[in-house]
């Protein structure tokens, strides 16, 4: 049985200005993967930037609406995936880059009035350099929460696994992140991520619900799409009500060629994982 979810379902986009798709998102241009995501029945997407600035958020926004979507927020992972700047580098002048660009971002969001993520472009450690660079990243992204917060937008951070950074692999490590900030501020959880560091994440979900803006899912394992009949979902979502979530969920994970398939596979496992906790499943953020 399927149900309706309680909160809104977004599905990754790259803006216009990524070199490529993402890998993890719709492999198509912004405006027709909106198409094609309001033809499965998704409420909004999660736009991935690079240089794109507050001057493109009506334009944004017109795409959306015209499609019936909403834009539910802005992530920052392209700065660092595909121009491969992050807060960390030895380099000035590529710290400097970065931070400009998530600043951009943070404007961004701000002017389509939806939170701003941050994951790998926090960057990663050099032997002898750790200190120096964790004092870097910590000064970029309180000044980056601030800018956030002054255009009405909140920073969210990531906990990813150390692959991909050296800083705030756990919810706990970012939970305390954010405590320092001085700045509204929540969490990103992904279950890719979250498992990779050995963390439960039903547990996960569970304790860190209400400062969660966005749940992120992929199949375990293959971080592929997810499938109909996965228990794990259903305790995931179960956690996240009883939490108070008040956010939005994300399927990101890998297209496996058809990005089509793969957004309509995740859809349903979500709405039958609803279902099985039917009847509480209701649009309470209408």
């Amino acid at each position: 049985m399927t149900a309706p979810l309680p909160w809104p379902l977004a599905y990754p986009v790259s803006s216009d200005d990524c070199r490529t798709p993402v890998s993890l998102g719709f492999d198509a241009p912004f405006t027709e993967a909106v198409r094609q995501l309001a033809e499965l029945g998704y409420d909004g997407v999660e736009v991935q930037v690079r240089e794109t600035s507050a001057r493109d958020a009506d334009a944004m926004h017109r795409t959306a609406e015209r499609s019936r979507l909403k834009i539910l927020g802005v992530a920052t992972g392209s700065i660092a995936a595909q121009d491969h700047l992050t807060l960390t580098d030895p380099s000035p002048d590529v710290r400097r880059h970065a931070l400009d660009l998530l600043l951009s971002a943070a404007r961004l969001a701000g002017a389509l009035g939806v939170p701003l993520s941050l994951g790998q472009a926090r960057g990663t450690f050099l032997p002898g350099l750790e200190d120096v660079q964790r004092a870097w990243a910590e000064r970029a992204v309180r000044q980056l929460a601030y800018e956030a917060a002054a255009r009405g937008s909140r920073l969210l951070l990531e906990p990813q696994s150390r692959t991909n950074t050296s800083l705030w692999h756990t919810p706990d490590q970012a939970r305390a992140a954010v405590a320092a900030l001085g700045a509204p501020a929540g969490l990103v959880l992904d279950t890719h991520h979250l498992e990779a560091e050995g963390v439960d994440a039903v547990r996960a979900v569970a304790d860190h619900a209400l400062l969660t803006g966005c749940a992120q899912f992929a199949a375990p394992g293959t971080r592929g799409p997810l499938t109909v009949g996965d228990h794990r979902l259903s305790a995931l979502l179960r956690a996240l009500r009883q939490g108070g979530f008040a956010g939005w969920l994300t399927p990101e994970h890998t297209q496996g060629g058809d990005s089509f398939k793969a957004a309509a596979r995740s859809r349903a496992a979500l709405a039958d994982a609803a279902g099985a906790l039917h009847p509480w499943a209701s649009r309470s953020y209408e």
